[in-house]
């Protein structure tokens, strides 16, 4: 995906429709208990706008970027936490807009980046297209824990390809950040497209490979941002590196977090570590 315009279009159409969700909700709404534990839909909100600030400064600034690394290294279990924290005391219309602003400061920096830069990240580095998928990878999930929060079912859309795309681009990933060996086998990953957006299977890796995932497209992107538990999704998996990858995977930078319990066993469905590495 070397030209970012048409994800940073969609980027922009992903913030909207969960700028339309937050922003219709009250001040004592903003309060609520989120599935991240401790956090409020304020918190989600102040941590979008905190990472959107911080891939800013990756895209305009790589060194100042280098110096925040060095800081979310000295402090990994705080950093994102603090982050969240610095913005979620704020008014709910102030940190709205802190938002909105950082949001389009960045969309239109990465815009504007020449053609075959790369940006620094807490991951490996991205290119234009790669930061802006990222950006609305988290974008999405953290919306699912606000729509989580106030019981709201959000439509899928074909804006879906990016998060699952970045999932499947991360699975070397997931393996190697818990000091795994990652598979040198290729996989075969499809996934059913939510109805009505564009071609029925969205399908990566070679037809032959012996490892494979299938499953709707919505539940691998809820299990690779892992925002619902692989018992209660529809995601199988053929060959035992794939059966593995399936209980570790993630489509964001930094430590995974506990993950939600499986609802059919009696469990909260609502539980997601917030220590996410500012990935997601």
């Amino acid at each position: 995906m070397s030209d970012p315009a048409a994800v940073l279009d969609d980027l922009r159409a992903e913030g909207d429709e969960l700028d339309q969700l937050a922003g219709g909700l009250s001040e004592r709404q903003w309060s609520l208990a989120t599935p991240a534990p401790g956090w409020s839909i304020a918190h989600q909100i102040a941590h979008l706008a905190w990472t959107d600030t911080a891939a800013l400064l990756s895209v305009t600034d790589p060194e100042g970027f280098a110096a925040e690394v060095r800081k979310a290294l000295a402090a990994p279990e705080r950093f994102v936490d603090e982050g969240a924290e610095a913005g979620a005391g704020l008014p709910a219309g102030e940190l709205l807009a802190r938002w909105r602003d950082g949001r389009e400061r960045l969309r239109r920096a990465l815009r504007a980046a020449p053609d075959g830069a790369r940006f620094p990240w807490y991951g490996p580095s991205m290119s234009a297209a790669s930061m802006a998928t990222g950006r609305l990878m988290e974008t999405w999930a953290h919306g699912q824990d606000i729509a989580d929060a106030v019981g709201v079912r959000r439509e899928p859309t074909a804006r879906l390809r990016h998060v699952a795309r970045i999932g499947v681009r991360a699975r070397g990933y997931a393996f190697a950040v818990r000091g795994l060996a990652p598979p040198a086998e290729e996989f075969r990953v499809e996934l059913t497209a939510p109805d009505g957006h564009g071609p029925r299977l969205w399908a990566y890796g070679p037809e032959d490979a012996r490892q494979r995932v299938t499953g709707p497209a919505l539940d691998f992107c809820l299990l690779v941002t892992r925002r619902a538990h692989r018992d209660d999704l529809a995601v199988r998996a053929e060959g035992a590196d794939a059966d593995r990858w399936l209980d570790i995977a993630q489509a964001f930078a930094g430590p995974a977090g506990a993950g939600r319990e499986p609802k059919r066993d009696g469990g909260d469905a609502g539980r997601e570590s917030k220590r996410d590495g500012g990935g997601a």
